[in-house]
């Protein structure tokens, strides 16, 4: 079981981290996205955010070994997640990009409710 919830935190985890890599500029961000934007603004609210994820992805990451750490980590996860999802689902317009994060926030949102369901059946 142990192993299976280390899978599916493992999941979970690389989906967060992959935006991290928008901390290293504008240019990251907007591919990262498939936006454009002028001036700073955006950018520092965006760049920020890439380091939460990052501390996000920790988390979940570091849950794989330390189970004490793991209710912590898939709550904080599904409500990244769950809460995304919402605001993504109230606007149709968003593009190719923005529909692959959706995506990969659904498949983050199926392995953390494994991973929960899996943690509190072997209890």
């Amino acid at each position: 079981m142990d192993v299976v919830v280390g899978l599916l935190l493992a999941i979970a985890a690389i989906i967060h981290l992959l935006p991290v890599v928008g901390v290293f500029g504008k240019s990251w961000v907007e591919r990262l996205y498939g936006i454009g934007f002028e001036g700073p603004d955006l950018a520092i609210l965006l760049r920020h955010r890439a380091v939460l994820f990052g501390l996000l992805g920790l988390l979940l990451a570091a849950a794989i070994w330390d189970e004490n750490l793991r209710p912590a980590a898939l709550i904080g996860g599904l409500v990244s997640d769950l809460a995304f999802l919402l605001v993504a689902g109230t606007d149709r317009g968003m593009n190719a990009a923005m529909r692959r994060v959706v995506v990969m926030d659904v498949i983050s949102v199926v392995a953390l409710i494994s991973a929960a369901g899996t943690v509190l059946a072997s209890r």
